[in-house]
C-alpha cells in the first residue's frame, strides 16, 4: 500500500502573490513556482518580498525540481534570489524561460541555473512524480496547469487560469485533457481563488480590444495606456489600436521592453509596428502618440508614476491628454493608485479606469468558471489557494456546494496529507518572508527593516540613506542626532 502525498504552501495561501507550493512523497519534494510580492508601506524602502524557503532549502538534496506554471512575477520573480539556496533543475515553457533568462542575466546566474524548456503538453518524469503540463488561458502567454501523478494519486494544480473563448494570444484552456483526467480520477485539486467572490465569469480579452478601439478613436491629445507589462495580448491590442489610428507606439518602462523582446523570441508579436524609443517620444505630435507604460499599480519607479510626476525625461503630458488604466487595483495598492489618479486629474488629464469602460478583464476565474472546472475535474479533495482569507473561504463554500467530498482550507506552512484516509492538516512547518533590500535578502522582521521603519516614521528615509543587513546606517551619519542611528 502506497503512503500519502503531501501539499505545503510556503507562500500564496492567505495572500495574493508570492506563490511557492511544495508537493511531497516519501522523502522527495517537488516545488511549483517561486514568486514575489511587492512591498507596501509596512516595509518602507523595500523593493520586493518573497517566501522564506528555509524549510525546503534544508531538504534541497531531496528537491527533484522547480516547475514554473507561467511568467508572472508572483510565480517566477523570486527565482533569481532564492535559486542559490535550492540549486535544483528548473522547468518552464518557452516564453516563461525567455523572461526568466533575462532576470537571471541581471544577477549573473544564467550560466549556473539548469533551465529546461518544456513543450506545451509535455510530461516530465521527476521520480517519484510525473508532471504533465496542461494549457490554460491566463493574462499572459503559456499559462499552465499541472497534472502531478504520485503513487498516492493524481493531483491537479491549476496555477492561474480563466475560461476565455477569445484570448487573442495563447491557447484556450485544454478542456478535453482536463475532463479526461477527471474521468480517470483526481485525488486533489489545488485551485486559484483570486476571484472567488465575483459572480459570473471573468470576461474576454477580445471584448477589451473592441472597447479600447472606441475609447481611443476620437482622442486628439496624447493617449497613455498603462497595464501589466506581462499581458502580451494587451500589448498587441494597444499596438493594433496605434496602427489603426495613425499613432506611433512608445513602450515606456524597462519591463515593457523586456516583455516585448521575450515575446518575440518565443514567437509572439511578430507583426508589431515599428516602436518609438521613450527618449524620442517628445518629438511626436500629440495626436500621433500612444504610450504603453508600466506602473499601473502606482509603483514609485514605474513609468506611469514618473510620467505623472513629470520626472520622466522623455514623456510629458498636458491638459487634454488621456490616461487609460487597463488593469485592476491589486489589494493594498489603493492609496498609491488613488494618489496617481488625483495627480493626473489635477493636471487636466482625463483618467479612464475599468470602472468607466471595459478596458480590463481579469486573468482569474470568477464563480461560474470555478464551478465549470470543478465539474470537469471532480476532485475528491479541494484545496483553495492564491487568495486572501475571504477568497479562500468563499471558494471553499462554493466547492462544498458543488459536492466536493473533502475541502481543506490552509495557511502558509500547513502540511496537508493526501491519499491515506481523509485529507487533513497534519503538521505546520516554519514560514516567513524575506525582503529584497537593494540587492540583499534580509528577514522582514530583522534589524534592517526595523531601522527603515524608524527612519520613515521620522520622515528621514530617502534614496541617500543606506541601511546594511544589520540595520547600521552607512550614509547620512547626521541622522544619529535624531536618536535613530
Amino acid at each position: 500500500m502506497s503512503g500519502p502525498a503531501r501539499f505545503v504552501a510556503l507562500g500564496g495561501a492567505g495572500e495574493i502573490g508570492m506563490n511557492l507550493s511544495l508537493y511531497g512523497y516519501g522523502r522527495h519534494w517537488l516545488m511549483v513556482d517561486c514568486g514575489v510580492t511587492f512591498a507596501d508601506e509596512s516595509a518602507p524602502g523595500i523593493d520586493l518580498l518573497m517566501a522564506d524557503p528555509a524549510f525546503i532549502a534544508e531538504r534541497r538534496k531531496d528537491l527533484v525540481a522547480l516547475v514554473l506554471t507561467h511568467a508572472h512575477e508572483d510565480h517566477i520573480g523570486a527565482v533569481p534570489y532564492l535559486w542559490p539556496r535550492l540549486r535544483c533543475p528548473v522547468y518552464a515553457t518557452a516564453f516563461t524561460a525567455a523572461l526568466l533568462r533575462r532576470k537571471l542575466d541581471e544577477v549573473g546566474l544564467t550560466a549556473s541555473v539548469p533551465l529546461h524548456v518544456v513543450a506545451p503538453g509535455a510530461a516530465l518524469d521527476l521520480a517519484p512524480f510525473v508532471v504533465r503540463y496542461v494549457s490554460v488561458t491566463h493574462s499572459i502567454p503559456e499559462g499552465n496547469a499541472l497534472l502531478i501523478d504520485t503513487p498516492a494519486g493524481t493531483i491537479f494544480h491549476t496555477g492561474d487560469w480563466k475560461l476565455d473563448p477569445e484570448p487573442l494570444i495563447g491557447a484556450l484552456t485544454d478542456e478535453p485533457t482536463i475532463v479526461a483526467a477527471g474521468e480517470r480520477g483526481i485525488l486533489a485539486m489545488i485551485c486559484d481563488s483570486t476571484n472567488a467572490l465575483r459572480a459570473g465569469d471573468s470576461g474576454s480579452e477580445a471584448a477589451v480590444r473592441r472597447t479600447m478601439q472606441e475609447v481611443v478613436r476620437d482622442r486628439d491629445g496624447r493617449v497613455v495606456v498603462t497595464c501589466f507589462a506581462s499581458n502580451v495580448a494587451r500589448i498587441e491590442t494597444v499596438a493594433r489600436i496605434a496602427a489603426a489610428h495613425d499613432r506611433h507606439l512608445v513602450p515606456a518602462g524597462r519591463s515593457m521592453w523586456r516583455t516585448i523582446e521575450a515575446a518575440r523570441e518565443a514567437g509572439y508579436l511578430s507583426d508589431m509596428p515599428p516602436l518609438v524609443a521613450e527618449s524620442d517620444a517628445g518629438h511626436l505630435p500629440p495626436r500621433h502618440a500612444l504610450v504603453l507604460a508600466t506602473g499601473c499599480q502606482g509603483e514609485p519607479r514605474g513609468a506611469m508614476t514618473r510620467i505623472a510626476t513629470r520626472a520622466h525625461p522623455g514623456i510629458a503630458l498636458d491638459d487634454g491628454d488621456t490616461v487609460i488604466f487597463s488593469s485592476r487595483i491589486i489589494p493594498g495598492n489603493e492609496r498609491a493608485i488613488g494618489l496617481l489618479h488625483n495627480r493626473l486629474v489635477s493636471d487636466g488629464i482625463e483618467v479612464i479606469t475599468e470602472r468607466d469602460a471595459l478596458v480590463h478583464v481579469s486573468g482569474h476565474p470568477a464563480r461560474d468558471e470555478l464551478a465549470r472546472m470543478y465539474r470537469w475535474v471532480k476532485p475528491r479533495i479541494g484545496i483553495p489557494v492564491h487568495g486572501e482569507a475571504r477568497h479562500l473561504e468563499a471558494h471553499a463554500e462554493l466547492a462544498r456546494s458543488l459536492g466536493v467530498p473533502e475541502v481543506v482550507t490552509v495557511a502558509n506552512g500547513s502540511v496537508v496529507e493526501l491519499g491515506r484516509g481523509p485529507a487533513r492538516v497534519v503538521d505546520q512547518v516554519p514560514t516567513g518572508r524575506l525582503a529584497l533590500d537593494g540587492g540583499t535578502l534580509v528577514a522582514i522582521d530583522g534589524e534592517a527593516v526595523r531601522t527603515r521603519k524608524r527612519l520613515a516614521h521620522h520622515g528621514l528615509l530617502s534614496a541617500a540613506v543606506v541601511v546594511d543587513r544589520y540595520g547600521r546606517l552607512a550614509a547620512e551619519p547626521q541622522l544619529a542626532a535624531f536618536g535613530i542611528a
